[in-house]
């Protein structure tokens, strides 16, 4: 599954992780990811910008129409499209986003990559081995070890992004207990899987928080 392109990138990040070390590797990587992504983030934020600006029009043109459904998507498309963004142009970004993600978590995660070990988890951070799970860790060496340590360091870190981001969820945002509780998935997964992606999700995580708040501002 996508060895055409997990090959390469594999190859890219073993050959970086002999020069930076395999954890600031993986920063390194992840930080790249994030920032080609940018661009489809920056039009998210433009689009929702519109979306909050138009927002009292939309309000009217529902009650106008209320009762008559089509007129009111077809009057509402034609006020975003006036405005140069469709309906829903503010997700499909993010949407595209997917494959990146799926390759990046693939390369931290799978044990095997296009037919070959994944050798990027046998090397370590901190002396622990960036395929460990912390069950593993957990059971072989106990609660009180530097294994467990590296892993109670990296959910509290996790933790502290998933915090912040739940504090800046606006009070009247859609489904805001889901918006609130949506960060601690990263806490929860990192808990599971191995090292490696516990440390991509840190980064990705902690990027994420932070152009939110940059591109994406409180009102309140």
């Amino acid at each position: 599954m996508f060895d055409f392109v997990l090959d390469p990138a594999y190859r890219l990040i073993g050959a970086l992780s002999h020069v930076t070390g395999a954890g600031l590797a993986i920063v390194l990587v992840t930080l790249a990811v994030r920032l080609a992504l940018l661009p489809l983030s920056l039009r998210v934020a433009r689009a929702q910008r519109i979306r909050m600006r138009l927002a009292p029009q939309a309000e009217r043109l529902r009650t106008r129409w209320k009762n008559d459904p089509r007129r009111f998507q077809r009057e509402i498309n034609a006020l975003y499209a006036k405005e140069g963004v469709g309906q829903f142009t503010g997700y499909l970004p993010a949407f595209a986003q997917s494959p990146f993600f799926m390759v990046a978590y693939r390369l931290f995660s799978a044990a095997v990559i296009a037919g070959h070990p994944n050798l990027l988890l046998a090397q370590s951070v901190l002396g622990v081995p960036l395929g460990e799970h912390l069950a593993a860790a957990v059971a072989g060496a106990g609660l009180v070890s530097p294994a467990a340590g590296v892993f109670a360091g990296l959910l509290a870190l996790l933790v502290a992004v998933a915090v912040i981001a739940a504090r800046r969820v606006e009070p009247t945002a859609p489904m805001r207990r889901l918006q609130v509780l949506a960060p601690f998935w990263t806490v929860v997964a990192a808990a599971f899987l191995p090292l490696a992606a516990g440390v991509y999700l840190l980064v990705s995580s902690a990027w994420t928080t932070a152009e939110r708040a940059v591109l994406h501002p409180r009102t309140a």
